[in-house]
């Protein structure tokens, strides 16, 4: 938790995002993934000053458990003074032991975004979904709850100016903002209209160009002009090595050439023969693409 102290913004975590964004797919499936079509809605994790601590972040650990169909999961929610935000036991189960930084307190319209993270946590354990690192896990999780419709709360969480900070979570303000945007891509929903922090709106709007960026790179037709000339220059001198780029050529044994890129949807890769104008369906998240190869 970034609290009065510098906030790291860009997209230095970006490989893993998108890595993270492939293995929920994978473990998760399209249909399921489809499933969290609709976010936690602001009214459900609302936080009054005048409501009772405890019993109010209870009530908010409910909804959480509650969206991500946790139905026999228990959470028992905590303060204490600690360095980080938030922390759960990950037991057994089904009773799991929440603690939350004692500046939530008095802090309560954040106690939400702590518990999103959390809960997802606890959602990940029981899925057995986890990366090697405890750094890249944190960016999992971050994704996770950003991805399937809690972590838009992370997000808002941020405020900054000329004399004090506030960021949760391990992604940058950016970051959170291209995971939220690649899942409004998907479901057409705009969490914005949700933001009660500026800089959030600012971090969502440069979230949103990255992601559209995705969508726009060769071979996908709507690569623009100067993509494609170098596209086309690379394609020439496949299947030589091409830095920078996300497509590779490769011979497919019978002397045509095909091209792998990642998807713009689930950043799975895919390869289609280099002929032209072909549509390809990504098998992963079922996102169909019109390419020109």
């Amino acid at each position: 938790m970034a609290n009065d102290g510098p906030v790291e913004h860009g997209f230095p975590h970006l490989e893993t995002v998108r890595a993270s964004i492939t293995a929920l797919y994978r473990r998760l499936s399209c249909d399921t993934v489809q499933t969290f079509a609709g976010s936690v809605a602001p009214a459900d994790v609302a936080f009054c000053d005048t409501d009772d601590l405890y019993l109010g972040a209870q009530r908010v650990a409910g909804e959480m458990v509650r969206h991500f169909r946790l139905p026999d999961a228990r959470l028992v929610v905590s303060f204490r003074e600690m360095t980080h935000a938030a922390n759960v036991e990950l037991a057994a189960g089904p009773e799991y032991f929440v603690e939350l930084n004692g500046r939530f307190r008095t802090h309560r319209r954040d106690i939400g975004a702590a518990l999103a993270h959390e809960v997802t946590h606890v959602y990940l354990h029981r899925l057995d979904l986890s990366f090697a690192g405890t750094a890249e896990n944190e960016i999992l999780t971050d994704t996770a709850a950003a991805y399937l419709g809690a972590g838009w709360l992370l997000l808002d969480a941020y405020r900054e100016d000329s004399v004090s900070s506030q960021k949760l979570g391990y992604l940058t303000p950016e970051e959170f903002g291209y995971v939220l945007a690649k899942r409004a891509l998907v479901f057409h929903e705009d969490p914005s209209v949700w933001f009660t922090s500026p800089q959030a709106y600012t971090a969502y709007v440069r979230g949103m160009a990255e992601a559209r960026r995705d969508e726009q790179q060769p071979p996908l037709t709507g690569a623009g002009w100067a993509g494609r000339r170098r596209y086309a220059r690379d394609r020439r001198h496949a299947p030589g090595p091409r830095p920078g780029v996300g497509y590779a050529f490769s011979p497919d044994g019978g002397g045509r050439l095909r091209v792998s890129f990642p998807c713009p949807t689930c950043q799975q890769r895919i390869r289609v023969p280099v002929r032209g104008r072909v549509r390809a369906r990504c098998s992963l998240c079922r996102t169909v693409l019109e390419c020109d190869t």
